[in-house]
């Protein structure tokens, strides 16, 4: 009951103490958005000035975190990472919540149930779902762009054949095209229009945009400034090549789903059998979790079964 009573009273606490930091990061964001509307509208009032192009990005809206986050080197990935999926928030924000996941799991469990064994994991795997849903969201967006990218590309020489010019070509994708292609060339345009050169503009789209395929196109556009050439006619020819890595991605699919299918039937086969002996015995059950050599037994299962499921990932994952 007193190991009950002190983690209960450490969870409190916990959640006290995040729940005040999350409020006061929330407060000082508002604050410094305020202050930043107020010096726009007198930079503005006073006409023109000094013009800052380079948009600062903080990693928390606390002080103190950002300088701590700032010495990591993994902070400048995960704000990569939070750019490609368009994830709102801060860096800061997202660790602020897998802490309070790991903290609220691993206590609920070890007060619930008793088990240090059971508590940890159950921690860490909760602690994981901010980062896990950002990384879904991710894929989600760059296949999304990857999608869109055939057609983009197909308006943009339309453009350049009927006299218009690259920006005019890409003004044109930003008004046609949703998220995530539009707003992303949108950026890139306005880039463009705010003085940065088109080279440094479009590796700073590759560097937004997880997407092969688009290398290919800034490479194009990068080479063609420099030696000349039919721009409409090379930006047709990468479209074309687009399409056609689909259509060989979509063959590959088909061939590899075979492969999908044993690996999922083979990794739930040994849960649904458990499910299934715990309902007609029980006690035949109860060892593996109960004595020791059940419970190695049933560690190695697991290890074996998630080396095979890495392999299978491997041999059915294809490259195009």
């Amino acid at each position: 009951m007193m190991a009950a009573a002190l983690a209960g009273g450490v969870t409190a606490l916990l959640f006290t103490v995040l729940a005040v930091v999350f409020f006061v990061s929330r407060r000082v964001n508002e604050r410094g958005e305020r202050q930043v509307s107020r010096r726009l509208r007198a930079l503005g009032a006073s006409g023109p000035g000094p013009r800052e192009l380079l948009r600062r990005e903080t990693l928390s809206g606390l002080p103190w975190f950002h300088s701590l986050l700032s010495r990591m080197n993994w902070t400048s990935r995960l704000q990569a990472l939070l750019r490609q999926a368009g994830a709102p928030g801060n860096p800061g924000l997202y660790v602020l919540a897998s802490l309070l996941l790991w903290m609220a799991g691993f206590y609920i469990v070890l007060i619930a149930a008793g088990s240090f064994l059971a508590a940890l994991p159950t921690g860490l795997v909760l602690g994981w779902l901010p980062f896990w849903w950002v990384r879904r969201r991710r894929t989600k967006r760059m296949d999304a762009f990857q999608r869109q990218l055939p057609e983009a590309l197909d308006l943009i020489a339309r453009a350049l054949r009927a006299g218009h010019t690259f920006d005019g070509g890409m003004r044109m994708v930003v008004d046609e095209f949703a998220d995530p292609i539009g707003p992303e060339f949108g950026q890139t345009l306005d880039e463009i229009n705010f003085g940065a050169h088109v080279d440094e503009a479009l590796h700073g789209l590759l560097d937004r945009v997880d997407c092969p395929d688009l290398k290919f196109f800034v490479v194009s556009v990068n080479i063609q400034r420099e030696t000349g050439g039919n721009l409409a006619e090379i930006i047709g020819n990468i479209a074309s090549l687009v399409r056609e890595r689909f259509k060989l991605l979509g063959k590959v699919q088909v061939l590899s789903a075979e492969g999908r299918l044993s690996a999922m039937i083979l990794l739930a086969l040994p849960f649904l059998i458990a499910v299934v002996i715990q309902f007609l015995n029980p006690d035949y059950m109860t060892d593996l979790f109960v004595k020791p050599m059940g419970r190695m037994l049933l560690g190695g299962a697991l290890v074996s079964m998630g080396t095979g499921a890495l392999i299978i990932r491997r041999m059915i994952r294809i490259k195009v």
